[in-house]
């Protein structure tokens, strides 16, 4: 779906460095694959992305905005409290970056932090074990594994240490009763991520559902899931499918690179 005319979002390209216009044709992209593989929750769950070159300046969604509306031009440029760097004619919402700013502010790890709401990975978070070793996916995910009790709808600054203890040097976070969450040294890091959390649960939900009696992987296993995966992914992480993901959205509507 192209972003609508009525918007009449003007070209950030040549107003912005070349690495940051990556940044946000790469963060647009990611949004759009979010919507593509049915985890978006309408408008309400938010990914973003720290601006090259610097330590407190971040992308996020223009709030309002479907993410199959999304392009590299209106995504919104914040600091690290949320307040808008540059002029945009979009709010941000400020419960969607209480999280990913108490993360951000820690982890200079995380160039990129996407946090979903799908209806199996929240119904995964629901449950009292969380996620279980009951597939290849799985074994990735409980690597490196960290959870988070639920406080209410995320608006509360005090949450913050909280939540940034419990996550720890974790790649996958889930927010129990809430979520899913990921982080990347690359968008392309956090969107496989969260395409393998999403797949462990989405997994767990329908093998609980079959009746049967469930097999689990045994823990050695899953001590080994992280060299695995290095070796899976040749150690490019998401950049060997990223390429790919992105000659999809091409195929189907472009307008995310406007």
């Amino acid at each position: 779906m192209n972003a609508p005319e009525s918007l009449a979002i003007p070209s950030m390209q040549h107003r912005v460095s070349a690495e940051e216009w990556q940044t946000r044709v790469d963060l647009a992209a990611c949004y759009r694959l979010v919507a593509e593989f049915g985890w978006s929750d309408l408008i309400f769950t938010h990914i973003t992305a720290r601006v090259p070159g610097t330590e407190d300046q971040f992308l996020i969604n223009p709030y309002g905005m479907m993410f199959d509306e999304i392009t590299a031009s209106s995504l919104v440029k914040i600091d690290l409290h949320g307040n808008k760097i540059e002029d945009s004619p979009f709010p941000v919402n400020p419960a969607g970056f209480t999280i990913h700013s108490a993360i951000h502010a820690v982890r200079h790890d995380a160039q990129c932090v996407l946090h979903t709401h799908s209806l199996n990975g929240v119904a995964v978070s629901a449950q009292k074990e969380g996620v279980l070793p009951l597939s290849q996916q799985s074994i990735f995910v409980l690597s490196s594994l960290a959870y988070h009790d639920y406080e209410g709808v995320a608006l509360n600054e005090e949450e913050k240490p909280r939540l940034v203890d419990h996550f720890g040097r974790k790649t996958y976070l889930m927010l129990r009763n809430h979520g899913l969450l990921t982080v990347g040294r690359t968008i392309a890091d956090a969107f496989l991520n969260m395409y393998i959390f999403e797949a462990a649960c989405n997994i767990q939900i329908r093998a609980q559902a079959g009746g049967g009696e469930l097999t689990r992987i045994p823990q050695a296993i899953i001590d080994g899931a992280q060299q695995q995966a290095k070796t899976v992914t040749k150690a490019q992480g998401g950049m060997l499918a990223w390429p790919g993901l992105l000659r999809r959205l091409d195929r189907k509507d472009p307008s995310f690179r406007q």
